[in-house]
């Protein structure tokens, strides 16, 4: 059973949808005892930094998160989840992140580049089980106006070039995150969808 983590800023029904397309029993919940409970863990959001984490906290469902990766089950953080993983956001500078990786996340600010980046952009990947069976320079569907910079390089899975380039896929043993909205994402997105349903 998959868990999808519902605080009240997630894309919850066309994500629940998306990943019973391929078969997968889900529970959306936000009761702690469920998400404990589940074999895997999906955190998607929608929305802005400290919102997501004040609700995440109100309910205790940081805390069930971050024991459910501890405990080695299948995580996949989407758009927003990807970015509560960090320490920290430019969004919401007081506000503090769960803190899986060390680094921050920060706003797009080149001159002249429009944000939010919204519309299709293209992966560049490295080996990663998330993305098999995949084409290089594959299109994902993308909404978001700020990105992950984590301190370590080697837990980047995938880059995208937006003005400049970023992580858009990360990966850490059981922990895997996108930035883009694979249930967004037509038969690429089902396809990331099916490799962690499969994992």
């Amino acid at each position: 059973m998959i868990a999808i983590v519902d605080y009240g800023m997630g894309n919850i029904h066309s994500v629940t949808k998306a990943v019973g397309l391929k078969g997968a029993q889900t529970r959306v919940t936000d009761k702690p005892k469920d998400i404990l409970a589940a074999d895997k863990v999906i955190l998607p959001g929608v929305g802005a930094f400290s919102d997501a984490m004040r609700g995440l906290e109100s309910k205790g469902l940081g805390q069930a998160i971050l024991e459910s990766i501890k405990k080695g089950k299948f995580f996949l953080g989407i758009c927003l989840g990807m970015q509560l993983l960090f320490r920290q956001s430019e969004e919401s500078k007081d506000a503090r992140g769960l803190g899986v990786f060390s680094g921050t996340v920060r706003k797009f600010d080149k001159k002249g580049l429009k944000v939010p980046h919204i519309g299709w952009n293209q992966l560049h990947f490295k080996n990663c089980r998330l993305l098999e069976g995949i084409e290089q320079g594959s299109n994902v569907y993308f909404c978001h106006s700020y990105y992950v910079q984590p301190q370590a390089e080697d837990i980047i899975a995938a880059k995208t070039e937006y003005g400049i380039t970023f992580a858009s896929v990360i990966n850490k043993d059981n922990i895997f995150a996108v930035q883009f909205h694979p249930e967004k994402s037509q038969k690429t997105g089902l396809k990331i969808l099916e490799n962690f349903v499969g994992l």
